[in-house]
């Protein structure tokens, strides 16, 4: 068994270093799409077009819209009426509009002011985000009114008006530097994908070839075949997960790495182990690389939304958990961030990693059978 096994594991090593596409594919993964990837995925607020319709012309008001200002916000024009403000947002030259009333100031002075802001919907997640920045203007804008108002009333100094003062610690990045999470998030994504690809490229092409039936004749059982199939990702894949952690990540980026880099590399070869069983088990299903691609982006994508990474379990409903719970890359993600951001042991970790472990072991189980009823 073991000479079997360690012949058709040259073998799939010798194709695989051949096939340069596969390579390729595989470099920019851990590479250029990390990059790529967690520049674009930024949901932070930067220079946001804002035009401003100041009918009052007031110093209040000018005071209020000059709070309008980078990194936030950036005011691109003033509007002289209602006509040049709607076309300047029709146009998209401004997603935000602000609409002062003529009576601004008058309205200031009696706790009454209100403002018009008109917000660009297309694309709803900024949208929301700069509503929220608005709201925030505004409110310490009115509080600041009113220490004015009631220091001047009473004789004190705005330094001599009790009030509560709020600090907000962000631990592990307190910063909230957007790429040290994007960047992390995509290398464990990029580890699943370019798993389940080369795995299910390794079947099919033997499919493709017509050599998949000389392996079903020889003496090969199909747990030495598949396992055969799988050491090859598991090899090269851990190692460029772990060089584009050091490298982009860590490097590039500047993430600190607070955990243990070899308990990350040992439980990403388990979880690409998983991810591979179930790359084989699309394989065996599909007949050509286009139908094999096709399956595994339905199966990934629902997994990515199912992660954690970009909703938060505890904000999905209670069967999206129950599934999410039958995804290794939802115990690999947990696990990454607790790991490498954190500083996490195995102590606080050994739920997920058993997760992982027992999934990859039920797909590696299914992918064999499945494999068997073929050779039969």
């Amino acid at each position: 068994m073991i000479a079997r096994l360690r012949a058709m594991v040259r073998k799939e090593f010798s194709q695989l270093l051949r096939d340069v596409p596969m390579l390729l594919i595989l470099a920019w993964a851990f590479t250029g799409a990390v990059y790529v990837n967690s520049q674009r995925m930024s949901s932070e607020l930067q220079n946001y077009p804002v035009v401003v319709l100041d009918l009052a012309g007031s110093p209040s008001s000018r005071e209020l819209v000059a709070r309008f200002r980078a990194p936030y916000f950036k005011v691109v024009g003033y509007a002289a009426g209602d006509d040049e403000l709607v076309r300047m947002l029709d146009t998209g030259a401004a997603s935000l509009a602000i609409v002062v009333p003529p009576d601004f100031e008058r309205r200031a002075r009696d706790s009454t002011a209100r403002l018009q802001v008109i917000s660009d919907g297309s694309q709803s997640m900024i949208a929301t985000i700069a509503g929220a920045h608005v709201a925030s203007i505004a409110n310490g804008y009115s509080v600041e009114l009113l220490e004015r108002r009631w220091a001047g009333a009473v004789g004190l100094r705005r330094t001599g008006i009790p009030q509560v003062e709020t600090r907000t610690r962000v631990e592990y990045n307190p910063n909230l530097v957007n790429t040290w999470f994007s960047a992390l998030l995509e290398v464990l994504n990029q580890t699943t994908m370019a798993t389940m690809l080369l795995s299910a490229a390794a079947m099919v092409r033997e499919r493709e070839y017509g050599t998949i039936e000389h392996l079903l004749v020889s003496p090969l059982r199909p747990v030495e075949l598949l396992a055969a199939k799988i050491v090859p990702v598991v090899t090269l894949v851990p190692l460029a997960a772990l060089a584009s952690v050091l490298v982009m990540v860590h490097g590039l980026f500047g993430t600190p790495i607070r955990g243990s880099l070899v308990l990350f590399y040992a439980v990403t070869v388990v979880h690409v182990f998983a991810m591979a069983s179930l790359g084989l088990g699309i394989a065996v299903l599909a007949r050509n690389l286009g139908q094999a691609i096709m399956m595994l982006l339905l199966i990934l994508y629902p997994m990515q939304i199912l992660s954690g990474a970009f909703t938060p379990p505890e904000s999905q409903g209670a069967f999206m958990r129950t599934v999410g719970q039958l995804s290794p890359l939802r115990h690999y993600v947990d696990f990454g961030y607790q790991v490498l951001f954190k500083g996490n042991g195995l102590a606080y970790v050994w739920q997920d990693v058993a997760g992982i472990l027992a999934l990859g072991l039920a797909l590696f189980t299914l992918s064999v059978r499945r494999f068997a009823r073929l050779v039969r």
